[in-house]
């Protein structure tokens, strides 16, 4: 009897619970229910490049960025890079590297269909590396060389190998090469694809299609591109999307204050601030992928002074680089540590910041035995010490290199800013025949970090180890870097190499340039990390979205 009363207490007490629950459940009012908004298809985003068209297709588009841009939306590649540096399969599902380095395989993922409908396969690479592997000046010297020494193999419609000489860790860096159709172009070559209808009209297998060009007087003046329902990482959300050119960033910036444009494909450093006082209107940032340096060229005969190290660090602890990027750049600069990029998957985050310090230079100096005259200019063997800096003749590396100029002279160093055209500051450079050159290292498309060719000992003779640094230990770390396909030692090898590089500090790193994009608040889900390219702000395109809907 006491076992019975007790489950009609425990039968009693739920009921009552329950009850109470459903009364409440009942009291609460509508309003309370949680709506989560989620993105929608629709609407339309028109974007300002600033240039002129001339040919839609990724082999002909390495010197025209507004085609470039343009190409990113139609074309898919067999890779594309995360904001470290590191590969993502885009049209490449899998691969893997054989253990001497030297083959990759490459399967390819078999939703991907051109515009026309067409399955995207692996002769349409084979095809593509053909083109890359013409002798054409169209095509830019350092992929001609690369992809003159490797083989590619259709194994199957979806899978590919690629076999090098030797091993060669960047090589996934060269895959990132848009793709095109083998069978609308297959039987035909570079030289006839130039004056191509294709260019005009092409059909590839990105996040958005074709549709139009708008003229005026004969001349392009936009295109017309909508999204494409079968791309393989689903339809964008945006249904249009139209570019308009402009012959230069403040005729953009008129046309976006003018309603005519939703973005700025770039913007000046002198048009920032207007850009910020629009209300909404979104500015994004990231760090280029190029930066400037003085190359130091430690063999030079008439300039011995600086092959010793202590000279080197003096001079950089004598730069105010924040100061150039603040009256120069605007503010639109990151200071530089080393040949490697900060935000990089190799860069060595531990290092000791190089700082503006005139005392320590002074102090550095001293210790080398150097005297000071009267004048406060420090002489060696009695010689006053006067360098020579090469600075390409613009008013920027003129600004720049007047800097220089004044911050060298107040520790004691004497400096004359010679100013030629860039190509002559280049020759120089390539015939050895300087003493400082001040110049920027672009490192587009190049998310691999590999600096060997800056700086290995391979390439003092007639290569691009300009400054002739000489360390066999740090040259002996690149080489492993680029013979391993092991990301982990990777790393540890070009800390060691950053390390040595920060301790004998063979040229002066200065700092990494700002790239601004500008987008109406109306767009969503866009995300600009660290850019390799301008056009990486188009990354993640499918998602961004304009209208949304309720969950």
């Amino acid at each position: 009897m006491q076992k019975f009363r007790w489950q009609l207490l425990i039968v009693f007490v739920t009921a009552l619970v329950v009850g109470l629950v459903l009364f409440f459940q009942q009291q609460t009012p509508q309003d309370q229910t949680t709506e989560t908004p989620s993105p929608i298809s629709g609407g339309s985003y028109t974007e300002a490049l600033i240039g002129s068209f001339m040919r839609l297709n990724p082999m002909l588009d390495h010197f025209n960025q507004p085609d470039r841009d343009i190409d990113r939306l139609l074309f898919s590649s067999l890779f594309r890079f995360d904001s470290t540096g590191l590969p993502v399969g885009d049209l490449a599902e899998s691969w893997s590297v054989s253990p001497d380095g030297a083959v990759y395989t490459v399967n390819l993922r078999t939703d991907a269909v051109w515009h026309d409908g067409t399955p995207v396969t692996a002769q349409d690479v084979v095809y593509t590396i053909s083109l890359l592997q013409t002798q054409d000046p169209l095509i830019p010297a350092n992929l001609q060389e690369l992809w003159g020494t490797v083989s590619v193999n259709a194994i199957s419609d979806s899978a590919l190998e690629f076999s090098l000489p030797t091993s060669f860790a960047p090589f996934i860096d060269y895959l990132s090469f848009q793709i095109l159709p083998a069978h609308l172009l297959g039987n035909l070559g570079l030289a006839e694809l130039v004056d191509h209808p294709f260019n005009l009209a092409p059909v590839g297998s990105g996040p958005y299609r074709f549709d139009s060009l708008e003229t005026e007087n004969g001349v392009i003046t936009g295109v017309n591109l909508v999204s494409y329902e079968y791309y393989f990482k689903g339809k964008p959300f945006i249904d249009e999307i139209h570019f308009r050119y402009y012959p230069d960033e403040t005729s953009a910036l008129n046309a976006y204050l003018e309603g005519a444009v939703d973005g700025l494909s770039q913007i000046r450093n002198e048009d920032l601030q207007t850009v910020l006082n629009q209300t909404g209107l979104n500015l994004y940032s990231s760090r280029q992928a190029k930066f400037s340096i003085v190359f130091l060229n430690l063999r030079s005969a008439d300039a011995a002074i600086l092959q010793t190290p202590d000279f080197r660090k003096a001079l950089m602890a004598g730069i105010n680089r924040q100061a150039m990027i603040d009256e120069v750049l605007m503010g639109q600069g990151v200071l530089a540590q080393g040949p490697i990029m900060p935000g990089n998957w190799a860069y060595y985050d531990q290092q000791t910041p190089y700082r503006y310090d005139p005392d320590s230079a002074k102090q550095l100096l001293a210790g080398m035995g150097l005297t000071m005259a009267e004048n406060g200019r420090f002489t060696s063997d009695g010689v006053p010490i006067e360098l020579n800096l090469l600075v390409p003749d613009d008013a920027e590396h003129l600004a720049l290199g007047e800097i220089l100029r004044q911050n060298w002279e107040k520790i004691g160093i004497g400096l004359t800013v010679t100013a030629l055209p860039y190509d002559q500051v280049i020759a120089s450079l390539e015939n050895r025949n300087y003493q400082m050159a001040l110049v920027d290292v672009d490192l587009s498309d190049t998310p691999d970090p590999d600096p060997y060719q800056f700086w290995a000992e391979s390439q003092i003779d007639n290569r691009q180890n300009y400054a002739q640094w000489s360390n066999t230990t740090a040259s002996s770390y690149l080489e492993q870097a680029r013979q391993t396909p092991n990301i982990e030692m990777r790393k540890k090898l070009y800390r060691n190499f950053q390390v040595l590089f920060e301790e004998d500090l063979p040229s002066l790193p200065l700092f990494y340039p700002i790239y601004n994009y500008a987008v109406k608040d109306s767009i969503h889900d866009l995300s600009l990390g660290p850019v390799y390219n301008p056009a990486d702000r188009f990354n993640n395109v499918n998602e961004w979205y304009i209208l949304t809907g309720v969950e």
